[in-house]
């Protein structure tokens, strides 16, 4: 059983005659039909040229394909052959070949992909809205019945989004109230304007940069680790398994996610302000000679404490909006890791700019509060 190969002769007249050999098909490892076709290509560009294909041991459709590409996917009387490849060639030629795919330009291309988009973001808010409806309906039911109150899971939930960020956020809250400290203390001292810093840090820390600090590092925490967590529980089929046995997914895995980190967001507002202020107060401290006790003295008398009251309804506001977030892309997740893995990416994208939306509302109602 030899190889795929040809052999070349020539007539009294010039023309050549070109004769296979061995086996055309896939069945011998060592065939390459690709060098056998350009190997044969001078040959099927002449139109004079001799085939003969009598020789031939074996030849299936692959061996078959490649010498009908060179020879436009039509026999001519120029080619010999036994009538079983006969057969074989007439099969191939007579398969309808799929048309080729249009490359012209779609001019509604860029509406089709804007619609698409516009009805991705409806389907997102439809779907938010429904979550937001459901969740309202089971505080409800649950004014009705407070023994049904998940206890455990909220408080566990508390635990999880509170406690254990208490070391993230006062390390980068100080750290940022460091920063802003030393680069206000150098323009302001500049201008001899150095118990100045107090207003800027009191202000910008309490009322803007304390809940919004605090927000995006519970969206990057524990709203993406909500997120995970109610995937899993659609990968492994625990969702389908609450609602098969009549307990509601809303009142086990939402409500209490929900409850627990609005509950705890204000209070890690006012642990990460105050470690921002403390953190202001040390560069304040080593850059101008602002003594600890002066600084904590003077803030109340130059930052109106109805301040306070309105970082502390940011804090209710952004709980409440990174941890219906997180639930809402949780429960979109489908059963793969694929979708794990980017609903939950979206989820702390979402929430994020979810919060600087409802932060520039928020300032813009208030703009006229404390200031």
């Amino acid at each position: 059983m030899a190889a795929a190969s040809f052999r070349v002769a020539q007539d009294d007249q010039g023309r050549r005659h070109v004769q296979l050999l061995g086996q055309w098909s896939l069945r011998e490892p060592s065939n390459d039909f690709a060098k056998l076709k350009q190997a044969l290509q001078p040959f099927f560009a002449d139109t004079f040229t001799k085939w003969d294909l009598q020789e031939i041991e074996q030849l299936d459709a692959a061996g078959a394909a490649t010498l009908l590409s060179g020879w436009d996917n039509k026999l001519e009387g120029n080619v010999s052959l036994r009538p079983e490849h006969a057969a074989l060639f007439n099969t191939l030629i007579g398969l309808k070949r799929l048309p080729a795919k249009k490359t012209e330009h779609d001019r509604l291309a860029p509406f089709i992909t804007i619609g698409k988009g516009v009805l991705h973001l409806v389907h997102h808010f439809t779907e938010f809205f429904r979550l937001l409806i459901s969740l309202l309906l089971e505080i409800t039911y649950l004014f009705r019945r407070p023994q049904d109150f998940p206890w455990r899971e909220f408080s566990a939930n508390v635990y999880k989004s509170g406690v254990n960020a208490l070391p993230v956020t006062a390390l980068l809250g100080f750290m940022v109230g460091v920063v802003m400290g030393y680069l206000m203390s150098k323009q302001l001292h500049a201008f001899g304007a150095d118990v100045y810093i107090v207003n800027i840090l009191g202000l910008s820390i309490i009322r803007e940069l304390g809940p919004v600090l605090m927000a995006v590092l519970v969206a990057g925490r524990s709203g993406s680790a909500m997120t995970a967590q109610i995937g899993v529980m659609r990968v492994t089929d625990e969702i389908d398994a609450l609602t098969t046995m009549g307990i509601s997914r809303i009142l086990r895995v939402v409500l209490p996610k929900v409850l627990g980190l609005t509950f705890v967001a204000p209070l890690l507002v006012l642990w990460t302000s105050g470690w921002t202020l403390a953190g202001g107060a040390f560069a304040s401290n080593i850059e101008l000679g602002i003594s600890f006790r002066f600084f904590f003295d003077y803030l109340p008398l130059v930052v109106q404490p109805i301040n306070l009251t309105l970082s502390l309804i940011k804090g209710l506001m952004f709980g409440f909006v990174v941890a219906l977030v997180a639930c809402h892309f949780g429960l979109r997740i489908k059963p793969n890791t694929e979708s794990l893995s980017n609903s939950t990416t979206s989820s702390v994208v979402t929430a994020i700019s979810g919060v600087i939306l409802v932060n520039a509302w928020f300032a813009i109602m208030t703009r006229g509060i404390g200031v």
